[in-house]
């Protein structure tokens, strides 16, 4: 089975395993990541979707990035395929410029390469995460709006 970036399954292809370390690497290797300030102008200019995938718990503790779209990690795919029957309203198209945003940017870059593989060839992430965005000073509403949004 063919994967990421030459990226063969466990195992596969005669490949020696790797780690997560080496995953991330290899799968960064094949997009451009953009940093806090780049991420929210673009969204101020309506040229990209910022799709927040971090778990209930860390919304509500830490906030949210307004204007963003809150998808579990779980659903992301299925509410990002323009073509999918459970798309959200925002998944309008292949060329939509999405920015995943996770914690601290790791699960993030995974999450952009499986939009990546599903078409979404714009897709990427926010180096550093939600706590690199808040330390630029970026908007981030209170965790009780958070958890307003939710209901």
């Amino acid at each position: 089975m063919s994967g990421v970036n030459g990226v063969h399954g466990v195992n596969g292809g005669g490949e020696q395993p790797f780690g997560i370390d080496e995953l991330l690497e290899r799968v960064r290797v094949g997009y451009a990541r953009v940093e806090p300030l780049e991420a929210y102008e673009a969204a101020q200019h309506g040229e990209a979707l910022l799709v927040d995938i971090r778990y209930a718990a860390l919304r509500e503790r830490d906030g949210l990035i307004p204007g963003a779209l809150v998808v579990e990690r779980n659903e992301l795919e299925w509410r990002l395929d323009p073509q999918g029957s459970h798309r959200a309203p925002e998944a309008t198209s292949h060329d939509l410029q999405v920015v995943v945003i996770c914690n601290e940017g790791y699960a993030s870059s995974l999450a952009a390469e499986s939009l990546r593989r599903l078409g979404l060839q714009r897709a990427t992430d926010l180096v550093g995460g939600f706590q690199a965005w808040r330390s630029e000073g970026l908007p981030v509403t209170s965790g009780a709006s958070a958890a307003e949004v939710e209901a």
